[in-house]
């Protein structure tokens, strides 16, 4: 159904599973996640209205369906689990519960490292090898790794995302020789895992700021030109949201404040400026207008980190799915 379960985020569905168990069993669950992801739940259960009923069935269907293809895989590995699932829910059915279990048993690795201070990290990754470095990175979220990337020297930054831009399947020796080398902070499976790639790429430099960014993506043009370019492609930065369509622009406007807006406005082309201001009331931009002509100079990092703080509003939007940003098409942000 176009409005059933299919069409809800990983993140929905939780919220809709978590408020069908009631309190008594959602407290249970909420001691085996971490202090991250009980905010994200909680903030989105908060955001649910009503649920139909077909709703709320097919997502407690999917997750006694998933409970049972594990439990399968326990019992007899992968492809006992996909004879009884085929035999049960045909072969279409069974392959897409499979997908689901076998995403959410990936390995995450470096659990550990996600609650590690960035200069205590830092000053370990600063000894190890590029590749290292970059499976690293490929474990923590896009702030933490922009954070460690911004500190390490010019050269090792372009070696470090050119290798993390082509890393796919790391093999269990490649973990395990990982593994020994941050010694028991690591919490892994012995399994082949996808890490790294492109678009993990593109989200890690999409916060690292202009001038590291533009520096890494021409220091990896030079030995790999395509790649440069389709992680650019897949970057977000401030002048595209010239290419959003105006209910987003609407909806992003309602989350920042008008003299934020203005500061991020500074250094931007008079196309996107003028984009931007006819989505506001002609109050609203007569104010905007008024306080960039009355604004003095202003650092650069300070009309970037206005700007990232906007980016950031658009993503938490794309992820609740209130607005679809696509990929990154425009030029970089004019600054």
């Amino acid at each position: 159904m176009a409005d059933g379960a299919d069409t809800l985020t990983p993140l929905r569905k939780a919220a809709v599973f978590m408020v069908s168990v009631g309190g008594k069993a959602g407290a249970e669950i909420y001691k085996h996640l971490s202090e991250n992801d009980v905010e994200r739940l909680t903030a989105e259960i908060a955001r649910l209205e009503s649920i139909p009923s077909d709703m709320l069935t097919q997502v407690n269907q999917e997750f006694y369906q998933m409970i049972l293809a594990q439990q399968y895989i326990a019992a007899g590995g992968l492809s006992y689990a996909t004879e009884i699932l085929e035999e049960a829910l045909g072969e279409g059915k069974a392959m897409e519960i499979i997908k689901r279990v076998q995403m959410a048993l990936q390995v995450k690795g470096f659990n550990v490292l996600q609650d590690v201070d960035t200069n205590q990290l830092l000053a370990f990754l600063q000894k190890e090898h590029p590749q290292t470095i970059a499976l690293v990175l490929t474990q923590l979220n896009p702030v933490q790794a922009a954070n460690i990337l911004t500190e390490l020297p010019p050269s090792v930054q372009v070696d470090v995302m050119y290798r993390l831009s082509m890393m796919e399947r790391v093999s269990p020796d490649t973990i395990a020789a990982v593994e020994r080398v941050l010694e028991s902070r690591i919490d892994f499976s012995a399994s082949s895992s996808k890490l790294g790639g492109v678009k993990q790429a593109a989200d890690i430099l999409n916060l690292v700021g202009q001038r590291f960014e533009k520096n890494i993506l021409a220091g990896i043009a030079k030995e790999n030109p395509d790649l440069a370019s389709e992680i650019k492609n897949l970057m977000f930065v401030f002048e595209d949201i010239i290419n959003l369509d105006d209910r987003s622009i609407q909806k992003i406007l309602r989350e920042v404040d008008n003299k934020e807006l203005a500061l991020a406005l500074k250094a931007t082309s008079e196309e996107l400026k003028a984009k931007i201001l006819s989505n506001m009331s002609k109050r609203a931009a007569e104010m905007i207008e008024e306080e960039l002509q009355y604004m003095g100079p202003v650092r650069l990092r300070e009309v970037e980190e206005v700007q990232q703080r906007l980016i950031d509003i658009i993503r938490r939007l794309e992820e609740e799915g209130q607005i679809v940003i696509g990929s990154g098409t425009a030029e970089d942000a004019m600054v």
